[in-house]
Order: structure tokens, then C-alpha cells, then sequence
């Protein structure tokens, strides 16, 4: 059964939904994708500060990934596979609306593993990346394991997943002050966005809302490859990530970076600097979208 729920929009402009993928769409010039991380409230909203922004000069794309905001909800595998092919699904929507050309893109956090992916698997697809506290560079352990594999513990989401608590427990880590509470994190102890954790609290209301996030909590949706996934990448790569919070540890960045055509920038801050930084983080992003 599919679950599509009816919420508020994440973000201005036209929602389309297509066969259980949503996405939304507004302003007019170049492409440029927005994808949003995965966590237990994940959906467009979290990419609201850039998508307002560049709608000015750009078409924009934020798609609500499969298991979030008003996508699909339905209870199946969530995999790395499952969001690199949504993005995919993304990418002829793009060109349904702005023809052939390349396609700039930005993710967040675990959102950057899926379009890291998607770019290696369709180089042409894309022109500039950036890549917003991307995962899987906690540490100097090194992730080149099988291609396409996941870091998932099943036995870990076999019991997750019970029917007699899942949904409690999904509640429990959804109430209000507990999202609130992990937003205060991820901005680093300071003052949250407060339209962000009221959709956070919508978002998490909603049918089906619990099956992707269990997913996540397994480590499904992690890439157990993720380090050669990075290393493939041959398009100028942007990585920026904050000084504050639970997303600072990005020791594992030289492991992937050899090639040259990663630029790194560190703001004070947390974990999504263009919520706190925006004037600054928007121009910055401007000026990589920018160069030759």
C-alpha cells in the first residue's frame, strides 16, 4: 500500500508527485538540485533557506526522498539503491524542464551519499557538487567495501521493526521536545529554526512517517563503499560542515580528497551553516556555482 500523505508544503512553488516521488519545483534559469538528508524527520524543508534563495536566479528542485514528506511512505527497503535511483527519477524531471544540460546539485549530511552515487553512475548528468556535512567521514576508517552494499545491521532492524513497539518507538523519538532536542544539537547548542521544528513535528505525524527512519536508525541507508563512491567523483566537489555540534569529525576528508577538485570550507557553526550563515553561505555557494 502506498502511503502519500497530505501535508503542507515543505517549501514554495509546484509539488509534483509521481509515481510515489515527490518534488518541488519553482523559479527559472539553470538547474539546481537541493536534496535533503535522512534522520527521523527528514523531508524539503531542510533545504528551505537555499531553495527560497536561488529560485531568484535558478529553476529549483527539492525532492522529498522516498519515506519522507509527501513521497511514498509505504513499509519496504529503504536503501542506498532505493534514494540514488529517486534521485535519478529526479534527473528526468530536470530534464522534462530545462532540457539536456547539466545539473548543479547540493545534499546534506547522509543526503550527500545518494548523490555522490548518482553522480558517478551518470557523470553527465551533473556539473558542480556540494556536499553539506556529508557522512561517512567520521574517523580514518576506510569505506571501500562491496559496491553497492550497505553498513545495515538486519538483525538490528528485525527488532526495530516489531509490530508490538515500532510505532511507539518511533513516537518516542518524535515527540516535540525530542526533535527539538536533536535540532539543538545539529545547530551545535544554539538557537534552532523554529519553522523547521514546527514541520518537523507535521512531517512526523503522518501514515507510514516510521518506516524509512527505522531504516535509518539500522544504518541501511549508509553506504558500506561510500569512500570509493566519493573518490570517483571527477566534477568540482564543494564540502563544507561546521565547527559545533555532533557533525564535526570529518577526519576521514583527506582519505577522499586526493584528486585536487575537492574545495573544503569550515564555518562557525553547525551542521547546516546556511540556515546560520545564510547571506554569507548562499554567496560562497554563488561563487562555486560561479567558476570556470
Amino acid at each position: 500500500m502506498v502511503h502519500v500523505p497530505t501535508l503542507p508544503p515543505a517549501v514554495p512553488g509546484e509539488c509534483i508527485v509521481r509515481d510515489g516521488l515527490a518534488c518541488y519545483v519553482d523559479g527559472s534559469g539553470p538547474p539546481l538540485l537541493l536534496v535533503h538528508t535522512v534522520n527521523a524527520a527528514g523531508s524539503a524543508a531542510e533545504v528551505r533557506p537555499l531553495y527560497e534563495h536561488f529560485r531568484r536566479t535558478h529553476t529549483v528542485f527539492a525532492p522529498d526522498l522516498p519515506g519522507f514528506g509527501a513521497s511514498d511512505r509505504s513499509d519496504r527497503a529503504y536503501t542506498p539503491r532505493l534514494m540514488t535511483d529517486a534521485l535519478h527519477a529526479v534527473l528526468e524531471r530536470v530534464r522534462e524542464r530545462c532540457g539536456g544540460q547539466a545539473v548543479d546539485a547540493l545534499a546534506v549530511s547522509l543526503g550527500c551519499e545518494f548523490l555522490a552515487r548518482a553522480a558517478m553512475e551518470r557523470p553527465q548528468r551533473f556539473r558542480r557538487i556540494a556536499l553539506v556535512s556529508p557522512t561517512g567521514l567520521m574517523g580514518t576508517t576506510v569505506r571501500r567495501g562491496p559496491p553497492g552494499a550497505s553498513r545495515g545491521l538486519p538483525t538490528l532492524h528485525r527488532i526495530l521493526s516489531q509490530p508490538l513497539w515500532a510505532e511507539a518507538l518511533y513516537r518516542g523519538l518524535t515527540r516535540p521536545g525530542v526533535i527539538r532536542y536533536f535540532l539543538q544539537r545539529t545547530w551545535g547548542g544554539k538557537a534552532i529554526d523554529e519553522a523547521l521544528w514546527a514541520y518537523d513535528v507535521i512531517t512526523t505525524r503522518q501514515p507510514g512517517a516510521r518506516f524509512a527512519p527505522l531504516h535509518f536508525l539500522a544504518a541501511n541507508l549508509f553506504s558500506a563503499d561510500i569512500h570509493a563512491v566519493y573518490e570517483a567523483l571527477d566534477h568540482p566537489v564543494w564540502a563544507s560542515h561546521g565547527t559545533r555540534g555532533d557533525f564535526t569529525d570529518y577526519r576521514g576528508l583527506p582519505l577522499v580528497t586526493g584528486k585536487g577538485n575537492w574545495k573544503v570550507t569550515v564555518y562557525e557553526g553547525g551542521a547546516l551553516p546556511y540556515f546560520e550563515h545564510r547571506e554569507r553561505f548562499a554567496r560562497d555557494l554563488t561563487d562555486f556555482l560561479a567558476a570556470p
